[in-house]
């Protein structure tokens, strides 16, 4: 079944805004390059860096929690570990990541950001490589089928974002909804790469909140239960051949 990619992007610090991007470099059983690198913990958790473990994303601040969190734009730097950070009508932060001093000035500036009622604890910033903030522990990179999405919005009756639902890989030319007859295993060529599928994603709060205005606006996830029967939008895949994937190029099916 062929397909292109249509756009690829990454989202280095969790729950914040996407970085597009025209290709990336894809490993064999590897995770998204540069996604999900650090997680904002909201209150103690049970993640411990020198061990580090799935959490689920509760533990962190993500749109399904802190919806406020869709009017910060971020910009990571990978080759130097640098953050910018800008908010309409707060100072912006610019610092490293990589440095504890860095985690915490951003700690900080966030604390500041967010709404007394949003903070459950001290805020903290988290990153463990190689582990990723990953909302499924073995869901290594994420795909939307762009048809499913114009599918949905025709069957809403209004235009859903298909950046709502923050995948790596967004593909045209698949039908709609083709990915949910796929089994497990179902093998797909990406660029160069190979992949398979992992399982559907199941779908939550934070595909409701609007992408810049920092409110819940629409309720996607009921109308998906209510429209199909399920709240499944998106698949997780897995690498199992290393390769270049890259705006344009093919995404299908093998055999």
């Amino acid at each position: 079944m062929a397909g292109r990619i249509q756009s690829i992007y990454r989202y280095p610090v969790k729950g914040f805004s996407p970085e597009r991007l025209d290709g990336a470099e894809l490993t064999a059983g590897s995770y998204f390059p540069c996604d999900r690198l650090y997680a904002v913990e909201n209150g103690p958790s049970a993640f411990k860096p020198w061990a580090p473990a799935f959490v689920p994303k509760s533990a962190f601040t993500v749109l399904a929690n802190t919806p406020k969190l869709a009017r910060v734009r971020t910009a990571y730097d990978e080759t130097t570990g640098g953050l910018t950070v800008e908010a309409a009508g707060y100072p912006p932060f610019v610092g490293e990541l990589v440095s504890e001093r860095g985690r915490k000035a951003f700690a900080i500036w966030l604390t500041g950001f967010l709404d007394a009622d949003e903070v459950r604890g001290p805020l903290k910033v988290l990153s463990a490589p190689p582990h990723r903030f990953t909302d499924h522990p073995s869901g290594h990179i994420s795909l939307i089928n762009l048809e499913s999405v114009r599918d949905l919005s025709a069957k809403m009756g209004q235009p859903v974002d298909p950046l709502r639902f923050r995948a790596n890989l967004y593909v045209e030319g698949w039908p709609a909804w083709a990915e949910m007859s796929w089994s497990a295993e179902t093998p797909i060529a990406l660029g160069s790469a190979h992949a398979r599928l992992f399982k559907p994603i199941v779908r939550c709060a934070a595909i409701e909140v609007g992408l810049t205005t920092g409110e819940r606006d629409m309720e996607v996830v009921e109308a998906l239960f209510a429209l199909y029967g399920h709240v499944y939008c998106g698949v997780y895949l897995n690498v199992t051949q290393g390769g270049r994937v890259g705006e344009g190029d093919a995404a299908e099916r093998i055999g």
